[in-house]
């Protein structure tokens, strides 16, 4: 920092030491009471590809391999973790902080629909608003112990990915995608966007990518020939995982007893999330 500094960024060259830190320093801190070890961000380019589904089944994979997992639904204006757990009750607290809602398998969840009255409220906010929600599902909530919290983006490369990107220490994220070309094209800004904020991509998954017919256990791609691989291949991301269109998996969301799932589609990436 110069002898002269009077801590007005505005009046800096680009290339001062002083002014580049205070300008990358967005970071907020836990709460006090929260113990959080590994952030993982689940991404998707576009909505509608099966994001919220993908953080829950990895959410249930990791508890059941004896780690303890957690969501931060930061989908504020879509939000359906709840839905997907079959949660029902709202989140509760008092003058420390913000309780996270436990489910059946101790899955800790925090979601704007456990804190509206009524879950089909719309959330109808502005960006800012949005992002300060996020942060405060960070600050304000007593997350207890987490290995492993997955943190449920909305779609593109808005303000609240933004926000999580700069303010969480987010350790790698995972993209969603679906076969079509022009999913393929958004993924890749969703990528070039990780290596803009410098957080590693731990591996690519492409939902809907087949379906297995029940009468001749034929093998159909039915949304065409897929990209997912070179796309893979073009960013250096070596873990690539498929999940079909399966009428049970999709009945399990709806029915909120994602818990249940049996599969073993994305068992590859929960071996690399464990690693790190």
């Amino acid at each position: 920092m110069s002898e002269k500094c009077n801590n007005d960024c505005g009046g800096c060259g680009e290339n001062c030491p002083s002014r580049r830190k205070a300008q990358n320093n967005f970071s907020e801190k836990p709460h006090e009471l929260s113990n959080i070890k590994k952030v993982i961000g689940v991404v998707s380019g576009k909505g509608g590809v099966g994001k919220s589904m993908v953080t829950s089944l990895l959410a249930v994979l990791l508890n059941r391999r004896g780690y303890v997992s957690a969501v931060l639904d930061a989908d504020i204006t879509g939000p359906s973790i709840p839905k997907s757990f079959g949660i029902t009750k709202k989140a509760e607290g008092g003058e420390a902080g913000l309780l996270p809602v436990i489910t059946k398998t101790e899955i800790q969840l925090m979601s704007i629909n456990l804190l509206l009255p009524n879950d089909t409220d719309p959330v109808v906010w502005r960006g800012p608003i949005l992002a300060g929600t996020v942060k405060q599902f960070w600050t304000d909530v007593i997350w207890k112990d987490v290995d492993f919290m997955f943190v449920d983006m909305p779609p593109g490369t808005g303000d609240v990915p933004l926000t999580v990107f700069q303010s969480l220490p987010v350790d790698g994220i995972v993209i969603v995608t679906s076969p079509q070309e022009l999913v393929g094209m958004i993924v890749k800004k969703a990528a070039r966007m990780a290596k803009l904020m410098n957080v590693p991509v731990l591996g690519l998954v492409e939902n809907m990518s087949y379906f297995i017919c029940p009468d001749c256990n034929a093998k159909h791609s039915i949304f065409g020939t897929s990209e997912t691989e070179s796309i893979a291949a073009e960013f250096g991301i070596d873990t690539l995982s498929k999940l079909p269109i399966n009428p049970k998996l999709a009945a399990a969301v709806d029915k909120g007893i994602i818990e249940l799932f049996e599969g073993e589609w994305l068992d590859n990436l929960a071996d690399k999330i464990e690693k790190i």
